[in-house]
């Protein structure tokens, strides 16, 4: 459950911190005073976007921070360990739009929040309860009910791989709609890449170092010259000199007591000159060059293709091969022709029965949860104060191998009568506001009963309907909190007297500037503010009474 709730800098928001509990809770407040301020950020707790626009003016920076308590599946989820069941997540938005996320102070990511708030948080708002008058949503309820995630991943998984199969064919009946012109684009493509012969990246290199040879032929052939006259071991040469200047020195040796040493150290450089002489002889060496004009204009063609093929088929020597190596399978695929379709095409009947299978095990289990999910639904909202109310859940099967879809086969309605003698209709079509809450409200009675969300939030699902009937709302979501604590938002006199706890929010202005502030509130304070809630600018000592009674009805 939700056992702390802390918002720092957010909108009218400075500092405001709650401590909740178990059971049936009610937050109430004026219009503005910040109510909608704590619910978007337990949204944000849950994994939905934070903006940076929500930091208080003059703020850099706004945090949510929540403790939650006795949830083991969600710090399993969050954390990878499994310890007391207590979790702390923290949010904090910068004025530059960093955001972070912190599980029981160590990182965490938003895909984890929102990964883990199922086993965490439940929230219903009334943009929650216009998700049914969408047909689209009645599928997903359905299977929150039926909780058949498991029969839903397996469908899934051979519902994809028969996409898959049927893509492969599509493209393959294309190819071979057009089997001559791809399968001459394909050899030419082939022929063309072939006709270059070149391997490799370092192969274009050496070609690149031979043109350049080749263009300097005359400069090289003179510096070659040069160097080996001067570093020669003819007359006048450096090694010549090294030899001579190294015999003289050795003569000496009488007079010049190093002479050995220094002749030695001659003959070290002598060797290193004979070294250079003899790499650079080689690497100037003109035997690679026999017409240089024919060479030239042989190495300027290959390169020009090289480039032409980097510009067609990718921009390296490996990129070109691998374009070629792909080529050549389809090409091979496009000869093999009726024969690669027979085979795919009796994959494909196999899938399709695969998926079949696996629809109508969903199906299956999607049909015996509505008929459980049309009489639940049909108990609670006679509760609810629609005592001739009629629903169904209904469930119908597509036929065929064509009527495959990410969620199944199925198509799922939701069909109700209110009022008697009128026909059921899509609750779509039919349902009005006031309705519409009730009805979310007895799904979210009947799902939370299978999935569990510790904490449910509502968020004034009251709106539009009467007292009497947010009278049975309250004691509704009383019975409800004997499962699951239950904070509910609201404008309602009766849920409020019926809650367990009342906190009240209010904005105050502190040092010139708006700010929220909150608390639990009981005795006298509660009656009066249950008596701001049933009406009026000013607070009558009757209404006052009204609330007193309502607080010791409830």
């Amino acid at each position: 459950m939700l056992k702390e709730l802390l918002i720092e800098n957010v909108a009218v928001a400075k500092k405001l911190e709650i401590g909740f509990d178990g059971g049936f809770s009610v937050v109430t407040g004026e219009t503005g005073a910040g109510k909608s301020v704590m619910i978007d950020c337990l949204h944000s707790l849950a994994g939905s976007k934070m903006n940076k626009d929500a930091i208080r003016s003059g703020e850099d920076r706004a945090t949510v921070s929540a403790v939650f308590a006795d949830v083991p599946l969600a710090e399993s989820a969050l954390t990878g360990e499994s310890g007391d069941g207590e979790v702390l997540i923290s949010r904090t938005v910068t004025a530059d739009s960093r955001s972070t996320v912190r599980v029981n102070g160590r990182p965490s990511t938003v895909t984890q929040l929102k990964d883990a708030s199922a086993y965490l948080i439940g929230i219903t708002s009334q943009n929650e309860t216009l998700t049914l008058i969408d047909k689209d949503e009645y599928i997903g309820l359905l299977d929150s009910f039926a909780s058949d995630d498991d029969l839903l991943e397996s469908y899934r998984e051979r519902y994809s791989a028969l996409c898959a199969k049927r893509n492969e064919i599509r493209e393959l009946r294309l190819s071979l709609k057009d089997k001559e012109m791809l399968s001459d684009i394909l050899s030419y493509q082939i022929r063309e890449i072939d006709s270059v012969k070149v391997t490799s990246e370092k192969e274009v290199d050496k070609y690149l170092r031979l043109r350049e040879k080749i263009k300097n032929a005359e400069k090289t052939a003179k510096s070659r010259a040069l160097i080996e006259k001067a570093l020669s071991a003819d007359n006048g040469g450096a090694v010549y000199l090294l030899n001579r200047t190294s015999a003289a020195i050795s003569k000496l040796s009488d007079v010049l007591p190093d002479a050995d040493e220094l002749a030695s150290k001659l003959d070290d450089a002598k060797y290193m000159i004979i070294d250079v002489a003899e790499r650079a002889k080689d690497g100037l060496s003109d035997d690679d060059i026999t017409d240089p004009d024919a060479q030239l204009n042989l190495i300027e063609s290959k390169l020009s293709l090289i480039e032409k093929l980097k510009r067609k088929y990718g921009q390296t020597i490996e990129e070109i091969k691998a374009f070629r190596d792909e080529a050549e399978r389809k090409l091979d695929s496009l000869n093999e022709g009726e024969d690669a379709l027979s085979r795919l095409e009796k994959e494909e009947k196999e899938l399709i029965a695969s998926a079949n299978e696996a629809a109508g095990k969903l199906s299956d289990k999607r049909r015996s949860a509505a008929a459980k999910l049309s009489g639940e639904m049909t108990a609670t909202l006679k509760e609810l104060d629609m005592p001739k109310v009629r629903f169904r859940v209904d469930v119908q099967t597509r036929g065929g191998d064509d009527g495959f879809s990410p969620t199944g086969k199925d198509d799922v309605d939701m069909i109700i009568s209110v009022n008697p003698g009128e026909p059921m209709m899509s609750l779509y079509k039919v349902a009005s506001g006031g309705e519409l809450s009730r009805i979310m409200l007895a799904l979210k009675c009947s799902v939370n009963e299978r999935s569990g969300s510790p904490t449910l939030i509502f968020d004034e699902i009251d709106v539009g309907v009467s007292g009497s009937t947010s009278e049975r709302i309250g004691m509704m979501m009383r019975e409800l909190s004997k499962r699951a604590q239950v904070i509910c938002v609201t404008h309602s006199p009766q849920i409020a007297s019926l809650a367990d706890r009342h906190y009240l929010i209010k904005k105050r202005e502190i040092d010139g500037r708006a700010e929220s502030t909150a608390g639990e509130i009981s005795g006298e304070e509660r009656a009066l503010e249950i008596a701001r809630m049933i009406g009026g600018i000013e607070i009558t000592e009757k209404q006052i009474a009204a609330a007193k009674e309502m607080l010791a009805r409830s």
